[in-house]
């Protein structure tokens, strides 16, 4: 597994298709979840498998973009129940703490995987 992380100006425009398109059909497609899923601001983190694949992708954003703190945001794991939504994760939040400086990080998550984000250190303050 290869991570990248890379701000939007660092990008391909083949890169960016890629991210766009997997972030459109997970959350706009399957989880109907319809959020902006346009930035300049992020740092992108992805994995690559060997074959070249995205396996799991994640934004950072800095503070003050959506959230008066920095933020995490999009997480997706292609390759269910293998780690890589843990493993993503992790590298979101060291990216956030030494790229962003943040010592708050703010997620917005659905109910199903509060779990998930809770053994990540994440504490639930809203519906």
């Amino acid at each position: 597994m290869e991570l990248m992380a890379k701000r939007f100006n660092e990008l391909s425009l083949d890169e960016y298709h890629e991210l766009l398109k997997l972030r459109c059909a997970v959350f706009l497609v399957e989880q109907q979840s319809p959020y902006q899923e346009v930035d300049k601001e992020a740092i992108h983190l992805y994995f690559r498998n060997d074959e070249g694949a995205l396996a799991a992708y994640a934004r950072v954003l800095p503070a003050g973009v959506t959230h008066p703190t920095a933020s995490i945001g999009r997480v997706i794991a292609v390759e269910r129940g293998r780690g890589m939504g843990q493993r993503i994760m992790e590298e979101a939040i060291r990216v956030a703490q030494q790229e962003l400086d943040a010592d708050v990080i703010t997620i917005e998550a659905q109910a199903y995987a509060q779990g998930f984000y809770e053994r990540l250190g994440f504490v639930r303050t809203s519906d």
